[in-house]
């Protein structure tokens, strides 16, 4: 089974580099498709000026349009079986690739979450960041009947087909809940699986704010009754 490791970047040069060298190490088939999404720090340099690299492809924004256009333009260039979301930073383990893809052994099974809330993290985020995150899930749960216990998670799988078939118009960080209420509307059941998690602060870089959770709230809502 060929991974699919998509990768949206925006300033993100500090951890860029460790990120990648971990995801090639994970010793599973994939390819890994990086869109830097007009970065101004010196990654978009760091990335033309380096050696080519087997396996990877780099697309380029002419200018920041959001992390859910970063996503959108590299699925549409996806072409392994499994289709994996993985953020610049090192917030999220490469390592629980295996663990993740364990799961589409079973044909019937079509999106896995890796969920931080299950995994044993001795780290947390602040108390806004994590309670936010557990109310978006419990939300979710509530509106389309699932049991979700990480909603917002960066680590979310699905088998390619599905995930290009889906009318994606976000264009920011809400292309989580957007796909999640596309997925559940469709019927779809998500596998949740305990990953790592190491969490980073504002200071560090993290770029989500309380603002996409409300618009988070709102989009869970619209999609369930409304589109």
């Amino acid at each position: 089974m060929r991974l699919s490791v998509i990768i949206p970047v925006y300033n993100e040069q500090t951890t860029l580099p460790e990120l990648l060298a971990r995801v090639r190490a994970v010793p599973v088939a994939k390819e890994i498709i990086i869109v830097d999404d007009g970065s101004t720090d010196g990654t978009r340099e760091w990335l033309r000026d380096r050696p080519a690299v087997a396996g990877e492809l780099v697309l380029y924004h002419d200018h920041n349009q959001g992390k859910g256009m970063a996503l959108r333009t590299g699925l549409a260039r996806a072409t392994g079986e499994v289709v994996i979301i993985q953020d610049a930073d090192l917030e999220y383990d490469p390592g629980d690739y295996p663990a993740l893809l364990a799961p589409f052994a079973d044909p019937a099974v079509q999106a896995v979450y890796g969920s931080r809330i299950l995994g044993h993290n001795p780290g947390r985020s602040s108390f806004w960041f994590y309670w936010g995150g557990r109310l978006l899930s419990l939300l979710t749960s509530l509106l389309y009947n699932a049991r979700l216990t990480d909603e917002a998670t960066c680590y979310k799988l699905f088998r390619r087909e599905l995930i290009q078939s889906l009318p994606l118009t976000c264009t920011g960080f809400e292309f989580c809940p957007e796909v999640t209420a596309k997925l559940l509307k469709r019927g779809v059941r998500i596998v949740e699986v305990p990953i790592r998690y190491h969490p980073r602060s504002r200071h560090e870089g993290k770029k989500i704010t309380w603002r996409d959770g409300v618009t988070a709230i709102r989009l869970l809502i619209r999609y369930r009754f409304l589109d």
